[in-house]
């Protein structure tokens, strides 16, 4: 009896803590810093109020600039050259029909988890200059222009809680690139596994059905 009575408290225990992650908010904070050649990436997770807790410090690691480049070849040579028949043609446009369609059911379900996604925080404050007057204005210019694009798209598919502060100071005398950009988003978790599970569901029940030239040419013979 005592031990029927503890495994109904462990279990009720245990789905009590399961409700209670579910209907939880997951809060991610994002920090990245850049100065020149010096990159740097935190992010931390929080659930339960702040309860459990865990950091993630990704050193972004620079190329060296002596390493070998990669180069990639055109061999325009005879024997590479490949005709493209109609049934090819048909084939591939079948193909990215049937995929673009499958790309586009992904899409509704990624976009539904997004428009629950809140953006409590979004700062972005950048220094750059290039060493000439002109050029910096603009430069300058052009990245107020990205980061008012980008700020768009997240406000288009994320819920913004606050209105992002941005800046861009140019910097006239020195060649310099210095950006920090600090965001919270937060969503509940239930609704990323709800998310991942009709992702699974949808790529198990309707992978692309992708067609070769024979099928093709079978399918146009039954046609006619």
């Amino acid at each position: 009896m005592n031990i029927l009575f503890w495994l109904l408290l462990s279990l009720s225990i245990l789905l009590l803590l399961f409700i209670l992650i579910v209907f939880s908010k997951l809060t991610i904070l994002v920090n990245y810093y850049h100065h020149n050649d010096n990159d740097d990436l935190k992010v931390e997770f929080r659930i339960l109020f702040g309860l459990i807790k865990f950091k993630k410090h990704i050193p972004l690691i620079k190329v060296d600039d002596n390493s070998p480049s990669i180069v990639v070849e055109d061999d325009s040579s005879d024997k590479n050259v490949k005709q493209i028949t109609s049934n090819d043609m048909l084939t591939n446009l079948t193909n990215m029909r049937e995929m673009l369609k499958h790309v586009f059911g992904m899409h509704v379900i990624v976009r539904k988890f997004f428009r629950k996604v809140t953006i409590k925080k979004f700062e972005w404050h950048s220094m750059i200059g290039v060493g000439d007057a002109a050029h910096t204005g603009m430069v300058t210019g052009a990245l107020w222009a990205v980061k008012g694009g980008i700020v768009g798209l997240l406000s288009h598919f994320l819920k913004l809680k606050e209105m992002p502060q941005l800046t861009v100071t140019p910097h006239f005398q020195a060649a310099v690139i210095h950006t920090q950009l600090t965001c919270i988003f937060q969503f509940r978790i239930g609704q990323a596994i709800l998310a991942g599970l009709k992702l699974i569901k949808f790529w198990k029940g309707g992978k692309p059905h992708f067609k070769s030239k024979a099928n093709i040419s079978n399918e146009k013979m039954k046609s006619i």
